[in-house]
């Protein structure tokens, strides 16, 4: 069996445009996940104060780490919280 190259294979699937749209919302998804992990950590914080601070159950920091979707207005409170500012961006792809 011959050796494929990981990009050339992604670009390959990436052809098909319900693929690469579901690839690309959960990169999105991810990236917000390690975004907030890396921010409450960088506070000292655990989940537990991080969601007494903002008013939610842990349960929904546990959720939007594991890159659950969550809505603008509670990473609002998420980062008001963490002493931080939410940025949210339209960019090129």
């Amino acid at each position: 069996m011959p050796t494929v190259k990981f990009d050339d294979y992604l670009e390959k699937r990436f052809q098909d445009p319900e693929l690469r749209s579901n690839f690309e919302a959960e990169s999105l998804r991810l990236e917000s996940a390690v975004a907030l992990l890396k921010a409450r950590e960088d506070a000292g914080l655990t989940q537990r104060e991080l969601a007494k601070r903002v008013d939610v159950p842990q349960s929904t920091i546990a959720r939007i780490e594991r890159g659950n979707n969550t809505s603008v207005d509670t990473l609002s409170k998420i980062a008001n919280a963490l002493g931080k500012k939410l940025k949210v961006e339209f960019v090129n792809m």
